[in-house]
């Protein structure tokens, strides 16, 4: 009776073991190679986007220029 009992229980933690410990770790490990691979397929991507702007020439600067009547000088400002 005892021996059907501890081996019941060792089948049973080894269940555990295979579908609470082994199987997630698994799953856990395939996402994160995928995530890795993803983000180093896009900053390859990146890279080239990066040389191929380069070898086209300059791009337009598009960020505003601050208009001459918005800056002030340090020694203009009084208190």
């Amino acid at each position: 009776m005892i021996k059907v009992l501890l081996e019941l229980f060792a089948l049973y933690m080894l269940y555990k073991l295979i579908f609470d410990f082994i199987i997630p770790i698994y799953n856990t490990t395939k996402q994160v190679k995928q995530k890795v691979n993803e983000m180093q397929r896009n900053m390859n991507e990146q890279a080239n986007q990066q040389q191929h702007n380069q070898f086209t020439g300059p791009t337009k600067d598009t960020s505003p220029k601050p208009k001459s009547d918005d800056y002030i000088e340090f020694e203009e400002v009084k208190q």
